[in-house]
This record gives C-alpha cells, structure tokens and sequence, in this order.
C-alpha cells in the first residue's frame, strides 16, 4: 500500500497548472486532498449529533435524519455548489470575492454580500480545525484500556488537540509543497475507508437504503418533536461545500466535478452504515456513544483513528490555506488593511499572512479550551456558513441573469429554491446564537473591518483632486534645469490613482513644487490598475515629455502581490534593452565611470487633519479607518518599494474642513 501511495505522491509532484484544465488521475486526486477535507470529516459528528439533538434513536428519526442528509448533499452540494456555482469560473478562479468581481458592476451594494460572505467564511476558520481534530481524537475513547484516559473534555485530549494546531500553525510558514503531495492519497485513503466501514454495515440491514426516499426526511421534519430545529444538526453534513467553490483555482471544475462522484459516494455509503448499525442495536440511548466509531472493527480502531486524525489536519490545513487566499484578495479589492504577505514556495497561488495565521491560531485555542469537546463544538457549528452561503446565493442572481443570461423567471425559480433551503438552514442554526456568543465578536470585528475600509476609501477618493500634469510638465522642465536647487534624485517616482494620461493627484504638485522642491532628471508616474482577473501582469509605458515625464501603467490580478519595486526595476530593464531610455549617469563623476543613476519613491502618507468638521458617519469611519490603519503595513512596506529607495512624506486629509471659526480680534499694535 505505501508503495502504491508513494508512485501517487510523485505523479502529484510532477503535476502544473495545466492539468488542472482537464480530468486527470493526478488531478482528481490533488482535488480530493485539498478540496473535500472539511465536507470530508463530517461524518466524524454529524449523525452522532443528529441523534443526541432528536432523542431516541427510533427508527424513524435514523431513517429520516440519512433521507436529511441524503437530499441536503445532493441539493446544496451537489446541485448549487458542484453543478451551478463552479460556473462562475472567473479565468479559473473561484471564491466568493471572484464571484463579486464578475457581477459588481451590476450593483454598487453587491459589495456588502460580498463582506458578510467572506468575514462569516472566514470566521469558520476557527471552529473547524478544533472541531475535526477533537473529533478524530475523541475516537480513542473506544480502545480498550484507554477508555479512562482518553475522556472527551478531559485535559489530556485537549492538550493533544491543542498541540497538533500549534503545529499545524507553526508549519504555515513553510508552505506545504512537499507534504501537500501526500494529502491526496491520503484523503483517497480516507474515503475508500468511509466506503468500506459503509458497506460492512449495510450488507446487515440492506433495507436502510429505503432512508434515502425524501418521504422519510419531510416525515421527520414534519412529525418529530424537534422536526424542523434538527436542520441545525443536518446542516454540518454540507458545511465544507463553499470550499469547492473557493478552491476552483486549484483543481479546476472538471476535476471537482468528476471526485464529487467518488467523494458523494462514500460519504452516503458511511452515513447508511452508521445508521445500519443503530437499528441493528434495537433501542439505543446513545450517550456519547458514537455511531462512526462504533462501525470500525476493533482490530482496525487505532488506524481508523490515525487516518481520522491525518483528514482532520488535511482539512484543517486547506481551510487555513483559503483564509490566507480570502484576505489576500480582500487586500486587493480594498477591502483590508495591507498586511505583510509571503510566498513560502514557487507553487502558484500559495502564501503565507503571518498576521491572519495567528489570529486563527489564538481563535482556535479559545475555541478549544471554551467548549472543550466536539459535541459542544458542534452545537455552535453552522451558523456562519449558512450566512456564507446566503451571500454567494444573492451574487449568483446577478451572475445567472447578466453573465449567463438566463431568463429572469428561471433565475428566480433557482435562487428561490437555495434561499428557502439556505434560510430553513438559518433559522434552524440561529437558536444556536447565545451558544456561540464569542464568534460573533470575531465575525464582527472582521465584517467591521471591511465596512470601515471601503467606505474610508470611498470618501478619501470622493475628495480627490486630479490636476492636468500638461500645465506642469514646462514647470518639471524648469525644475530640473534649475542648479540653484540641489538635486533630490536622478529619477523621482510617485504612485498615482489617476486614471487617464495627464491627470496626476494635486498633492503630488504640491508635494513637487512647495513641499521642499524636489529637482530630478526625470519625473515618473506609476499607475496600478487592478483587474477583474486573477493573476494578470501586464504592463505599459508612456512618455508625457521625452526622457523627461514618464507614465507606467501595471495592470496586475487581484491575486498579484504589488511589489512595485522589483516590476518597476524590470520595466526599466526593458526600456533599456529596447533603447528607449538612457539610464547613464547625469552626474559628471559617475558619468565618467558609466555608473548607473539613482531612483527615489516618494509615498504620500496621509494622516487625518484636526481641520475637519464630519458628519457623524463620515467621522465615525475616518476615525477608524486612522485606527486600523496604525496597525496595518504602511504603504511603502504594501507596496513591495525598497526602503533604501523610498522617502515617506506625511499628507494632511482634510474632508470637510471647518468654515465658521469664531476667533475674535482685539487689537494691533506695532512696536518699533
């Protein structure tokens, strides 16, 4: 078997982005290991909690609780997600924030769906991991002699628990390029397991495959006392289903469509074997006995247990992953703060927040010393992604209507469908709000954080001033000839917003001419336009005044990091080759060793001016925004520009500046 996993990890290496496009093996099992982990592990507590939240376990309640999960995967799983939503392919790309980019310019308020979405996506990043992991070692509760060792809640289990995320945080750093190679046979592993331990159990109780008729499960919801409120406990079966989506970039659609086949398998196949088992055991009060690993052989209890533990990291490993994904778009769309963001290895699309990594680590030890065992983890489970994936529900109208163009009633029959499915699901997981009070203060505070970003460039852009740089390009000129003022830089750069050729922001004058006048040999303006596509780099120059006045443009992806530096310096380098521009020295000593010239960023800091009179809103987010902000990269550091090769000049922002100041004067006098 180890033979056979090994050949499967090294045709994974061999693996490019180009496989993804088409259905291969490597590529299905690349997507089995990144995409199904969180899906993947649910069946480690959901029937368990399905049963302990519905009572008895009668015949009845087992029947309709699998119909439950039977039709919940196969319709917000497989139809929404696997089927429709993977639709939205934006150049390969997926997520919530790629959705957002496809359809914002239908609707300026599509920006907030596009918030909630991704802070409740995010704020799953701190349940999931300690619920997977708690669940899998909760299994060792079972082996004989560990039963009085191994307690669920006890301080040994969490202290497992806790040591296995602090490890898996403190491995972030390093990427997961070599270890990633083996998350899909071991998830394929995980799921073959899944399958058998299924099938063991229903060639006992072959008639359990009536449970999969939608009449046990409308029966259930109907007539059982807690009917309709165990859609809480039946909605941790589809909990991982936003991850097919975010995750398109990395396997490509045909690849998850196709593993969805195996994955929906096995995961029924588990689901029926467990609930086989329960009626085979006549009336049973569970008590926290549970059915997943009652199913297990007891010769094969501490590998099933050992394979449980590896899917939970695997699962644990590929929800980090998207976080760091989530924030570095949100960085581009300007969304949030620029933080510092690495590249840990050559693998497309992999980085490292440092900042986001151990805020999820503090989420996840919290979660983990508050609740103590899964059980109580999953009575606080579900809220957030129901939220989730409402938010996509909403952005895919406008995709299905102006992208797809799809007639407006058949777009109103399917997203109706999901929302009363989405929003059952919400009501029935909202009771659990008061259990899950702690979440809420980090889903705020990341919703927040958002609002307050957006906004605060919305208005910091609204005030704005744009002058035409033709006025000015004699006054460059005379600048630069004039040897009375000593020359700051050979080649002076600023970073522009301005759209169009000859605008330029009035502070950049101003930071010119009458901020300490800046005298150069050439004058550059760099423009960064971020495209509604991923990973685009392209670039363009023009010269407003030969040798003299230079724009470049960047048009980078919402998934490229900005480091203007290391493209500026490219850019240079081709302009040379190409004869476009000569770079020797205008200063007679280095020109006589043919040394290179010298180039300086200037950044434009902005601060807030005490000559301001808001409006309470105005005010309230600018305040903020200042706040959040002395946390965050500053903007040479986001930007990617060389220390040696930067000066940070401090800007007022004044917004609304005060007009009525009731100064009186007194007098004059000249004393001479």
């Amino acid at each position: 078997m180890w033979v056979i996993v090994a050949y499967l990890c090294a045709l994974i290496l061999q693996m490019d982005n180009g496989h993804f496009k088409k259905v291969t093996l490597a590529g299905l099992l690349v997507t089995i290991g990144i995409i199904y982990g969180d899906i993947g592990t649910s069946p480690l507590y959901t029937f368990q909690t399905i049963l302990k939240d519905g009572g008895q376990a009668t015949t009845e309640l087992v029947l309709g609780a699998i119909s439950c999960v039977f039709w919940t995967l196969t319709l917000q799983t497989t139809f929404k997600y696997v089927l429709l939503t993977l639709q939205a392919d934006n150049k390969g790309e997926g997520g919530i924030f790629s959705l957002y980019a496809l359809v914002r310019r239908y609707g300026k308020k599509l920006v907030y769906p596009a918030m909630i979405g991704a802070g409740t996506l995010l704020a799953d990043g701190i349940i999931t991991p300690p619920i997977t992991v708690t669940s899998a070692i909760e299994g060792l509760n079972g082996v004989h002699g560990l039963q009085d060792i191994i307690v669920p809640g006890n301080t040994l289990v969490m202290e497992l628990v806790l040591g296995i995320l602090l490890a898996l945080f403190i491995f972030q750093r390093f990427g997961t390029k070599i270890v990633g190679a083996a998350f899909g046979p071991v998830m394929l592993i995980w799921f073959t397991m899944l399958a058998v331990l299924g099938l063991n159990q229903i060639i006992h109780y072959p008639t359990i495959f009536k449970a999969l008729s939608p009449h046990y499960g409308l029966r259930l919801l109907i007539n059982h006392p807690n009917g309709f409120w165990l859609l809480g406990a039946v909605f941790l079966c589809t909990t991982g289903a936003e991850a097919l989506y975010s995750d398109l970039g990395h396997c490509g659609r045909k690849n998850i469509q196709v593993s969805w086949i195996f994955v929906k398998i096995a995961l029924v196949l588990n689901y029926l074997g467990q609930g086989a088992w329960v009626l085979n055991q006549g009336k049973l009060n569970l008590g926290d006995i549970n059915p997943f690993f009652e199913i297990v052989p007891h010769w094969f209890l501490i590998p099933s247990i050992v394979i449980a533990t590896a899917a939970s990291i695997i699962a644990s490993q590929a929800l980090i992953s998207g976080s760091f994904t989530l924030i570095s778009e949100a960085i581009s769309l300007n969304f949030w703060p620029r933080v510092t963001v690495k590249y840990p290895t050559t693998i497309r699309g992999q980085i490292y927040i440092p900042s986001i990594n151990w805020i999820l680590c503090l989420g996840c030890f919290l979660v983990v010393l508050y609740f103590r065992t899964s059980e109580s983890m999953t009575a606080a489970y579900g809220f957030s992604i129901t939220i989730a994936m409402i938010m996509t529900t909403v952005l895919m109208f406008f995709f299905l209507r102006y992208r797809q163009h799809l007639p407006l009633w058949l777009v109103i029959i399917i997203v109706s469908i999901f929302l009363t499915v989405e929003t059952s699901f919400f009501i029935a997981n909202a009771i659990k709000i008061f259990k899950r009070l702690m979440f809420l203060v980090f889903e705020f505070g990341l919703i927040f954080t958002m609002y307050i970003w957006y906004n605060a460039r919305k208005i910091n852009n609204k005030f704005l001033k744009f002058v035409n740089l033709r006025e000015y390009i004699p006054l460059l000129e005379d600048l630069s000839k004039d040897e009375s003022v000593s020359k700051y830089a050979t080649h002076l750069i600023y970073l522009t917003k301005a759209n169009h050729s000859y605008d330029v922001e009035e502070k950049i004058i101003y930071s010119v001419f009458s901020h300490n006048p800046k005298r150069a040999d050439c004058y550059w303006f760099v423009h960064i336009d971020w495209t509604d596509e991923p990973y685009t780099m392209e670039y363009s120059v023009e010269e407003l005044k030969d040798d003299k006045v230079i724009r470049v443009e960047f048009r980078l992806g919402f998934r490229v990091q900005p480091r203007i530096s290391l493209l500026f310096r490219k850019v240079v380098e081709e302009m040379i080759a190409n004869n476009e521009l000569n770079i020797s020295a205008k200063y007679p000593l280095l020109a006589k060793h043919n040394l290179a010239e010298d180039f300086k960023f200037v950044v434009l800091e902005k601060f807030l001016s005490y000559d301001n009179e808001f409006s309470f809103r105005e005010g309230f987010i600018l305040n903020s925004y200042f706040s959040i902000k002395k946390l965050a990269l500053s903007d040479d550091k986001a930007f990617g520009l060389d220390t040696s090769e930067t000066a940070v000049e401090k800007i007022p922002l004044v917004v609304a500046p005060t007009s009525k100041v009731a100064l009186k004067r007194t007098g004059y006098r000249l004393l001479a």
